[in-house]
């Protein structure tokens, strides 16, 4: 029988327990369908075509990429021109000012060095990181999702979230354990129903 926390803190979601990876995949495409947009699939391995039952479009974070590649090289740009041409114009060999084959190097790295450094910015701020406790850790079941467990947790902000009828999908989906997830671990308690 499901176990319900009593606890009265501030109300994170609700989560339940799924037997196997299939189940989980069922009930990403149930909420998926149901129209909850504030959820979230938990596995201790990714299952091949979840992103599409959880109707997830393409990340935005290639986006970023391409915007910090397009600064670096800009960047490098404007470093090779300023230096060459403007405040040290010196011939060298023959070559031009502002010559690109010596100066490929800068533009090379300059392009791979700030497409990392956006990269790596853009996908801390989309996963909110760094987040030193989720109030997943709260759920003792929860231990279980990097050995064998499979989970589902819906957030108590989505819009169509309810106590009630998120329990019964949850519940529908073929969950089991369905627990209310707290914000504050004194007050993530399970009491078994």
């Amino acid at each position: 029988m499901p176990d319900m926390s009593s606890a009265t803190g501030k109300l994170f979601g609700m989560g339940a327990e799924f037997k196997s990876a299939k189940e989980l995949y069922h009930a990403a495409e149930i909420f998926r369908d149901a129209g909850y947009k504030r959820w979230d699939v938990y596995s201790p391995f990714p299952i091949h075509g979840m992103d599409d039952a959880m109707g997830l479009g393409r990340s935005k974070l290639s986006f970023f990429s391409l915007c910090g590649g397009i600064t670096g090289i800009s960047t490098a740009m404007v470093l090779v021109y300023y230096t060459s041409y403007l405040d040290y114009p010196l011939v060298v060999q023959a070559k031009p000012y502002f010559a690109f084959e010596p100066t490929f190097p800068v533009f090379f790295e300059l392009t791979i060095l700030f497409t990392a450094f956006a990269t790596i910015g853009a996908l801390l701020a989309m996963n909110l990181l760094p987040r030193l406790n989720h109030p997943l850790f709260n759920w003792d079941r929860f231990a279980k999702v990097t050995d064998d467990g499979f989970f589902l947790a819906v957030e108590a902000a989505d819009p169509l979230f309810t106590e009630v009828e998120t329990k019964a999908l949850l519940e529908k989906a073929g969950g089991t354990s369905v627990t209310l997830i707290h914000e504050d671990a004194e007050e993530a308690k399970e009491e078994k129903k």
